[in-house]
């Protein structure tokens, strides 16, 4: 099982978050947020929104540390890319 996660980059709701993802399955993904704690509202299309004081604990869980590009590029090679309307390349959108 491996899921990927991004340093916490995005301002959003007062907030910086951090953009979590599987390049297995969403199954794997899901399993892996529930463990961390995060709810299932904060799945976005294909990846997690992760607030930045839950990114050490992902990371300790067994979340690989990688940039927000790379995640893109997974998620594609995958298959599990799921893009929203108007949303540019490389963008996965907090």
């Amino acid at each position: 099982m491996t899921v990927y996660i991004d340093p916490p980059d995005w301002p959003g709701h007062g907030r910086v978050w951090s953009h979590l993802i599987s390049d297995t399955s969403y199954a794997e993904l899901h399993a892996f947020a529930e463990t961390l704690g995060c709810p299932h509202r904060a799945f976005h299309r294909d990846h997690y929104d992760v607030p930045s004081e839950r990114y050490a604990t992902a990371v300790r869980l067994g979340a690989v540390r990688t940039d927000s590009k790379d995640l893109v590029r997974r998620l594609a090679a995958a298959g599990l890319r799921r893009r929203a309307a108007g949303a540019g390349a490389g963008e996965l959108g907090a």
